[in-house]
């Protein structure tokens, strides 16, 4: 159920992503550069990530069971918003992602409701298992343009809208918050401010900003990327992108199982090596008929691994009452790391017509993470799992 719930709002968190390059190729709300379109799909990941510090505190205090369906049920109300009143025009739309990002907020509400119910040897591979539902990207990047050529602009949110409705219901019968959870007593604001003092708090951030992070942005931005850089069409762009998701998805729970089995470390360093590489490789914009498509698969399966086992790293040296907390900031330096990406790709495209310096920085930050994966992170990894 918490998987599903995740798919479900991260479907939702989504839906402005493969519009964009159809509102700019139509001109449906205006002529729009590339750095508009960049920040209209931008918008709700900034929001989802930033929210996630207060609903994952929230999580800790009141339960998933509780989070969950208010969550889906919030996210009803600007998804209604964006179909009724926001498709003709580029300043509601803005408005309307930007509440839409409280959808993105749901991985906050997943993960220390699912790591309360494991021990610690399995939940690695139970919170990767977890994290696949961010394969909601793909329900969307799959329907939504398609939904809109064949049953109009409003279609996909209003289906979308029934289907959180109905997923809001069910969470509120059928979930149930793990027996024993410890509730903690002390302040929002408190526990925050604790929970960020933690080493393994900044570390993860920093690691999960550029595997989660990396993913995020290229399941928002793929589409733009690849109608301009190799002349796709929003379709066929949508649905590569597809792929692009669904293989990272395949690896989270592979990177959380095989960071139960060998360690978080080894699979993050590995992760970030392909991903040195393979940013390298399309910085020069090879054809997706060979290479190039290669390239992005394997930064694909390398971004979702890393996903994965950067949250194994969590719930093996973190309190377990203290994890939705940690969740949290994780989550939001995540998102955050998804933010920024997108609105560089579109700066500098507009400025030059390459996307290569953005790639480029892509492989420079990865190698400035494989780096603090391999010394301070596992320090860390190892002087918390001694104290646990």
């Amino acid at each position: 159920m918490a998987t599903v719930g995740f798919a479900v709002n991260f479907w939702a968190w989504a839906l402005i992503s493969p519009l964009g390059p159809l509102f700019r190729s139509t001109g449906s709300i205006g002529t729009l550069t590339e750095s508009d379109v960049a920040l209209l799909v931008a918008v709700p990941v900034v929001v989802g990530s930033l929210g996630r510090i207060v609903v994952g505190g929230l999580t800790d205090r009141y339960g998933g069971r509780l989070m969950f369906p208010v969550i889906s049920g919030i996210t009803i109300l600007p998804i209604l918003f964006l179909a009724f009143f926001a498709l003709d025009s580029y300043a509601l739309l803005l408005v309307g992602g930007f509440f839409l990002g409280i959808a993105g907020t749901a991985f906050a509400v997943g993960v220390p409701f699912v790591n309360a119910w494991f021990p610690p040897e399995q939940r690695g591979l139970a919170i990767g298992i977890f994290g696949a539902g961010m394969g909601g990207t793909a329900i969307s990047a799959l329907s939504t343009v398609k939904l809109t050529a064949h049953l109009g602009a409003k279609s996909p949110f209003l289906i979308t809208a029934a289907v959180l409705a109905c997923y809001a219901l069910a969470a509120w019968l059928i979930l149930r918050d793990a027996p024993g959870r410890i509730v903690p007593t002390t302040s929002l604001a408190a526990r925050i401010s604790a929970n960020a003092r933690l080493p393994i708090t900044w570390q993860a951030s920093l690691l999960y900003a550029v595997a989660f992070g990396g993913y995020v942005a290229f399941s928002v931005y793929l589409p733009a990327y690849l109608k301009t850089a190799h002349h796709l069409t929003p379709a066929d762009a949508a649905n590569r992108m597809a792929g692009f998701v669904l293989i990272a998805v395949i690896m989270r729970p592979a990177g959380g199982w095989l960071a139960d089995k060998v360690g978080a470390i080894p699979v993050l360093a590995a992760g970030f090596g392909v991903v040195v590489i393979c940013a390298g490789i399309s910085a020069g914009t090879p054809p997706l008929h060979g290479v190039g498509t290669l390239a992005f698969l394997a930064m694909a399966a390398a971004l979702g691994s890393g996903s994965g086992a950067t949250f194994a790293l969590i719930a093996k040296v973190t309190d377990p009452s203290r994890v939705g907390g940690v969740t949290g900031l994780v989550g939001a330096a995540g998102g955050l790391g998804g933010f920024i990406p997108p609105l560089i790709m579109g700066y500098v495209y507009g400025r030059t017509d390459s996307y290569a310096i953005g790639l480029w920085m892509l492989s420079s930050t990865a190698v400035l993470a494989l780096l603090l994966t391999v010394t301070v992170v596992r320090r860390t990894a190892v002087q918390g799992q001694e104290s646990r």
